[in-house]
């Protein structure tokens, strides 16, 4: 068993990590980090844990865990890691963008790995820091990598997404409240997206050519999943993608290829992504679909741990979803 820490356990994605480790057959939680309601039961924040777990929030943190959870906002990972250091053996995984692009990938002489499985499985197994992707962004570059591998992005990428309202958190904002968000539906930061950079390092990686990536990002009417559609121009036969897809991703504990065309309730409240391939013409279609919550971050972080630690990739994130 490895003790695992985290810090910021009272959102979101605190809180789905907390509900995976309950139930990993080789972590336990030590403690659950929080400076606002340290001394109360997690319980108080999740709800959904009652009678699960007898869990309180800690307002110290233990140097000397196998493992530590940033579950942090934006820009606070570093500096937490300025005020706070762990022993030489901790691993770190990062769930915030802080150190995500290569420019700021190194932190206090630890390299953190970009922590995208279908990409970098081999450097994720030998890692001590890992930079957990964004929740767009694996779901974007999950539908695109193997035509970045295969060469054949060199045109123009249109792609337009759209999230559930737990994408922006559990703070409250004027377009997260039910009465703005309930029947309704929004685009946001067109084009400017901040996880353009990560996905845009990925999908180069490969030495190939490619084109402008046009993202449009939408706010959903509903709490968590993203489904999001990229097409480009593509001149081989749909089989042949296919084929490209399924080459890629054969290995893949959690993305899978569908044959049918896709919805979320395939995914939300689960670890996998669903990839639907359709071509209209000289343009393929490419259609994916994540939950924002788990392969978005807290899912992918504990697969993260489960190749940082040696332990099967999908130990503890066989989740089921409910399409009824």
């Amino acid at each position: 068993m490895i003790k695992t820490g985290i810090i910021g356990g009272s959102g979101y994605t605190g809180g789905e990590l907390i509900r995976i480790l309950l139930n990993h057959p080789q972590a336990q939680i030590d403690f659950v980090y929080s400076t606002t309601r340290a001394g109360k039961p997690i319980s108080s924040a999740h709800q959904d844990l009652l009678g699960l777990t007898d869990l309180q929030f800690s307002g110290e943190i233990n140097p000397e865990v196998d493992v530590v959870f940033l579950c942090l906002g934006h820009g606070n990972s570093t500096s937490f890691l300025k005020e706070n250091h762990f022993s030489a053996s901790t691993k770190v995984i990062d769930l915030s963008n802080d150190f995500r692009l290569q420019a700021d990938s190194v932190f206090n002489g630890q390299r953190f790995i970009y922590g995208l499985p279908e990409l970098n499985r081999s450097s994720i197994q030998s890692a001590e820091a890992i930079a957990n992707p964004g929740c767009f962004a694996t779901a974007i570059q999950l539908g695109l990598l193997p035509l970045a591998k295969a060469g054949l992005l060199g045109e123009d990428v249109h792609i337009n997404a759209v999230t559930g309202s737990t994408g922006a958190g559990v703070g409250l904002s004027e377009t997260s409240h039910f009465s703005w968000r309930n029947n309704n539906v929004s685009w946001y930061k067109p084009f400017t997206h901040q996880h353009l950079g990560e996905i845009g390092e990925s999908l180069n990686s490969f030495g190939n050519s490619v084109g402008k990536l046009m993202f449009l990002p939408n706010r959903g009417n509903f709490s968590r999943g993203i489904l999001a559609t990229a097409y480009t121009k593509y001149n081989g036969n749909l089989e042949d993608a296919k084929k490209l897809y399924n080459d890629f991703y054969k290995d893949a504990a959690f993305t899978h290829m569908s044959d049918k065309e896709l919805h979320l309730k395939q995914v939300v409240n689960t670890n996998q992504c669903h990839i639907h391939l359709h071509k209209h013409d000289d343009i393929l279609l490419v259609t994916s679909v994540i939950d924002n919550l788990l392969k978005g971050a807290s899912g992918q972080a504990v697969q993260n741990m489960n190749l940082m630690f040696g332990f099967p990739e999908t130990e503890g994130l066989l989740l089921k979803a409910g399409v009824f």
